[in-house]
């Protein structure tokens, strides 16, 4: 079908998701004929109608077409990219019509309808790619802490080398400052900054100050939100971070909201710019059962309880936001210094600190809740990537460091892993399994933990090896999140965090 016909088709799918009217349709066809330097039209746009395919199957088909026509000059990923949300910028309202949009159910509804709306508007305007989403492979894996939700992430597109190369020869610029800027919405990108026309954030207070929520065009969960501030200042954790987290779950109380932590190694952050993540989703770490539960008297009613969790948790609740907010923050503040050496806890080398915490917040049964996972970014020699990061055992699976979803029981694995698991299944089910997983050097990192399975289960087989493999990688996921537990889950560790939990009175 002729180019003409796809860009009319275009205009029939905006019509059908209403993010354009009838009286729109003639416009927004010139706009995308103009941005692929088309002069003439040979179909009318209200001509014929069409059966409402997938969007990215009608944009891949214009993005072929702009490849023939050298209109792009690379078909590469990015370069696409650039070119369809150009195109679908065409259909995006303006940041105040979506404010307002959303404002409006907030006000005649509630904002749970708000929220879902806006979520929905953004994969129907194409910054979230539901194509993508769906290659996204998800499990679960039960444990002793509960059910951890294990997700092998494919929506982000892995580069290729010409891409790499081009982005080298693009001058470096300093606008936006960084991805988390407000100053995104409706930027053009380029080859080494993604394209955002179609990028909207709602504006929201937060102890007084200009914050903005906009969904994660990666969506690692249901409604995955990232709450950014006006300004670009880098990443810390006080007592105004608390005062934030509360304040947002008391105007959006069916979703929860996290910090990454504020110092290298213990989080998966972008530090230079100050940001939450949330979302309507509830974590296993959520679920997990709480432990030796004390009232601080100093705070009303304010309790503190550690969680049954592998990295270490101190969950504060009450029905007073501000005593919660300042609970919070004498925790913190206690934590930051504490030392006990007979369990490796360090908090300074010198003048270099290395305590800091991972605050979550909820509104649950009435009362606020703020979960402090205490961290550390204390590297050794056996350790050089960090402590509690990690350890090199399971680094064929994971490597990288332990941010904020994966502390509350996520596991965002590397896309690798896809094909790896795919290889190493088939070669475990070989005569000679050792050889075949030596001999491939994309699994051969894999071997030992391989072996140990194989031997584990002599029942592995075609039909069952893949099930294996996953609850299998669930369980290293588990060993993480001990590996970054500062107070380990035996009797020495536990014994330990009490004693922390006693300074807290």
């Amino acid at each position: 079908m002729a180019i003409d016909q796809r860009l009319n088709e275009l205009v029939h799918y905006a019509l059908d998701q209403q993010l354009i009217e009838v009286d729109d349709a003639i416009f927004c066809k010139n706009q995308l004929m103009e941005i692929l330097n088309l002069d003439e039209s040979e179909h009318s746009v209200h001509e014929e109608a069409f059966e409402g395919r997938p969007l990215h199957e009608i944009l891949d088909e214009v993005l072929d077409w702009a490849h023939k026509n050298e209109l792009l000059s690379h078909n590469t990923v990015t370069e696409r990219d650039l070119l369809d949300t150009k195109l679908m910028a065409v259909f995006t309202k303006r940041p105040s019509e979506v404010t307002r949009d959303f404002r409006e159910i907030q006000h005649a509804d509630r904002v749970e309808a708000a929220t879902a709306w806006f979520y929905e508007w953004n994969q129907d305007v194409h910054y979230i790619r539901r194509n993508r989403i769906a290659k996204n492979m998800n499990w679960k894996t039960p444990t002793e802490y509960g059910d951890l939700d294990i997700t092998i992430n494919l929506s982000k597109p892995e580069k290729d080398p010409k891409e790499i190369a081009a982005a080298k020869n693009v001058a470096t610029a300093n606008y936006p400052l960084c991805l988390l800027c407000k100053e995104n919405v409706g930027y053009a990108g380029r080859l080494n900054h993604p394209a955002r026309q179609n990028l909207r954030t709602i504006p929201v207070e937060l102890n007084e100050e200009e914050w903005h929520l906009q969904f994660s065009p990666y969506v690692y969960y249901h409604e995955h939100a990232i709450v950014l501030s006006a300004k670009h200042e880098p990443m810390k954790i006080t007592v105004r971070t608390f005062q934030r987290l509360l304040d947002f779950v008391e105007q959006y109380p069916h979703y929860f909201i996290g910090s990454n932590a504020d110092l290298p190694i213990v989080g998966g952050s972008i530090l230079s710019h100050d940001h939450y993540q949330a979302g309507k989703y509830e974590f296993p770490m959520a679920r997990a059962a709480e432990e030796e539960e004390e009232v601080l008297d100093q705070f009303g009613d304010v309790t503190v309880s550690k969680v049954k969790w592998p990295m270490s948790v101190v969950r504060v609740k009450g029905t007073n936001k501000d005593q919660v907010v300042q609970a919070s923050e004498m925790i913190r503040k206690k934590w930051q210094n504490y030392e006990d050496k007979s369990v490796g806890i360090i908090p300074y080398s010198g003048d270099t600190p290395h305590h800091t915490v991972t605050p979550i917040a909820r509104f649950r049964s009435g009362k606020f809740e703020l979960d402090l996972v205490l961290r550390n970014n204390l590297t050794s020699e056996e350790h050089p990537m960090g402590i509690y990061h990690p350890h090199k055992e399971v680094h064929h699976i994971k490597k990288e460091n332990i941010g904020l979803i994966e502390v509350m029981g996520l596991a965002v694995l590397p896309g690798r892993l896809k094909e790896e698991l795919n290889q190493l299944a088939k070669a475990m089910l070989t005569d000679q399994p050792q050889k075949e997983i030596a001999m491939n050097e994309e699994i051969a990192k894999h071997h030992d933990w391989a072996m140990d399975v194989k031997e584990r289960y002599p029942d592995f087989h075609a039909e069952n090896a893949e099930e294996i493999l996953h609850q299998e990688v669930g369980q290293i996921f588990s060993k993480i999140l001990s590996h970054a537990g500062v107070f380990k889950r035996d009797a020495d560790g536990q014994r330990a965090f009490l004693r922390f939990l006693e300074t807290l009175k």
